[in-house]
């Protein structure tokens, strides 16, 4: 892979991770474009170290929510952090199940599989019209909420399945405050991603790539200024319920894709 293609990828991911569009089904879609070679493993690899970027992004852009998390974790008082870091915890035991288990089988779906692209992209629209229609947005995340985001997530390892439009989809179709699903949809990722690569490093994944470590880090680098700027627009955007150009949209380049 080159410079030039890391850096497109790294672009890619940083705009789509926090759009409700699939970052991991862009990225896909761009390799095919790129025509790109690589070993299913070395293609899922890349694709983890830019979801690295954009959580190093989010912990950016969210560093005094973070941290009020983190002192409310090791307080062990019966308080509202406490609780919502519990709930994050929680949230994330399906995925991290998935992952550990199916492994193998996730490494196949990172092999250029466009069709099986384009007919998820078709799902996470099919959600965004949905969550663009409803109402009674007004409750917090509850324990049972974050089990079923977690589910929800689990099921967004598919490349073509946004991970934040489908976690925050459900939030919102379950009646959670539009503005608290996305808070809640962002900060429940990091610590998975955090902990995919720090499996990978411990498993010698990076060393053992046959990828060169410039074109990732011109790609970590790209990722994560990019999602800088698309988190703080996302949060934004859920507010004013705009979702539905981005039901289209995923639409679009879901049929494309399958065509």
């Amino acid at each position: 892979m080159s410079a030039l293609q890391a850096l497109i990828l790294g672009i890619i991911q940083g705009l789509t991770e926090f759009l409700p569009v699939s970052s991991s089904g862009h990225l896909e879609l761009a390799k095919v474009l790129f025509d790109y070679q690589g070993l299913p493993e070395d293609s899922l690899l890349i694709t983890v170290v830019l979801h690295a970027a954009t959580a190093l992004s989010t912990i950016v852009v969210f560093r005094k929510d973070i941290g009020q998390l983190i002192k409310g974790l090791f307080q062990f008082k019966n308080n509202e952090e406490l609780h919502y870091s519990l709930k994050i915890i929680v949230s994330m035991i399906p995925a991290a199940i998935v992952g550990l288990m199916f492994n193998d089988l996730i490494k196949t779906f990172y092999s250029g599989k466009v069709q099986l692209v384009g007919v998820m992209l078709l799902i996470t629209a099919i959600l965004l019209f949905f969550a663009d229609k409803a109402k009674n947005t007004t409750k917090k995340v509850t324990y049972f909420h974050s089990i079923i985001i977690g589910l929800v997530q689990a099921v967004a390892i598919l490349p073509g399945i946004s991970r934040s439009g489908a976690t925050i989809c459900t939030s919102v179709l379950i009646g959670v405050n539009r503005e608290k699903a996305a808070r809640f949809s962002f900060l429940m990722v990091v610590p998975l991603i955090l902990g995919k690569m720090a499996k990978d490093i411990m498993d010698g994944a990076l060393t053992s790539s046959s990828v060169e470590a410039i074109p990732l880090t011109i790609g970590f680098v790209a990722a994560f200024f990019t999602g800088l700027v698309a988190c703080t627009f996302m949060i934004s955007l859920v507010k004013k319920s705009n979702l539905i150009y981005f039901a289209f949209y995923c639409a679009a380049v879901g049929v494309l894709a399958i065509v």
